[in-house]
């Protein structure tokens, strides 16, 4: 197992690729500790883990509280012993569909402010107590807008292009004790916002589905890829339990790329 007996934690449990990656890791031999603001959620994906022989735990925390985040895993490494693995996995508010000409500032500033803020709360924590380890792995996660240009993406370009900025400041401020950053860079996974399309995917006007259904919108991602489709979240789990694991020992302040081609790097 990739990652046996390593202690997880993954802020955004409860979401569509939250549970996904907690799945993944527990089938890999993590202890999952699974942080949200919504209990029926996270409790439900907790406790799949555990009727699969996993083990995971739950706990309510906001990442927008520094304090809050602070304490919890403190809480988590004075229980399990150590933090091994941190990932945070959470919705950003994204506002799409609305050009900059018109969109207000403060759905633009939205997701930068959420991302960013939410993003260095939990990395921070956790490279305060891996650095002490000597030892440990932070995940980020990010899509094809931190990349490239494209009209109508509110606020999304500037937010997740600061992820990758801060994956890789962190790691070269930490890579000398032992501790790595790694982002991943995925292409849309349709699997992870179908069920929601029209509730949690799109806030904003609906011409920003483009008037297409979401099998519609995976075909246009599609049609941008090299690969003419779009990733699995069992071939996302798979490459982010990797980057967490031992195997990839050397990698360190860089993006993996899983977007099928979309965006050449």
């Amino acid at each position: 197992m990739l990652l046996q007996n390593k202690n997880a934690v993954i802020y955004g449990g409860g979401g569509a690729i939250g549970r996904a990656v907690a799945r993944a890791f527990a089938r890999e031999g993590a202890h999952v500790h699974l942080a949200g603001r919504t209990q029926e959620t996270l409790a439900a994906v907790a406790g799949g883990i555990r009727e699969s022989g996993g083990s995971a735990e739950t706990a309510l925390v906001d990442v927008l509280d520094e304090q809050a985040v602070d304490e919890h895993l403190q809480d988590v490494v004075s229980r399990a012993g150590s933090v091994d693995v941190s990932v945070n996995l959470i919705d950003h508010g994204d506002v799409h569909g609305v050009p900059l000409l018109e969109i207000e500032a403060a759905e633009f500033s939205r997701p930068i402010r959420i991302a960013m803020t939410a993003n260095f709360h939990t990395m921070r924590a956790a490279a305060r107590h891996m650095v002490k380890q000597g030892s440990g792995v932070i995940l980020t996660f990010t899509s094809p807008p931190a990349k490239m240009v494209g009209p109508l993406m509110g606020g999304t370009t500037v937010a997740e292009a600061g992820i990758e900025t801060l994956t890789r400041s962190l790691a070269a401020e930490i890579g000398t004790h032992g501790v790595r950053v790694v982002g991943l860079r995925s292409e849309g996974l349709p699997e992870s916002w179908a069920e929601d399309w029209h509730t949690n995917v799109f806030d904003s006007p609906l011409e920003a589905t483009e008037g297409l259904d979401p099998g519609g919108h995976a075909q246009m991602l599609a049609d941008k890829t090299m690969l003419r489709r779009t990733p699995t979240l069992d071939e996302m789990t798979a490459v982010m339990a990797f980057l967490a694991s031992d195997r990839a020992a050397a990698m360190t302040g860089t993006i993996t790329n899983m977007t099928c081609g979309s965006v050449p790097d």
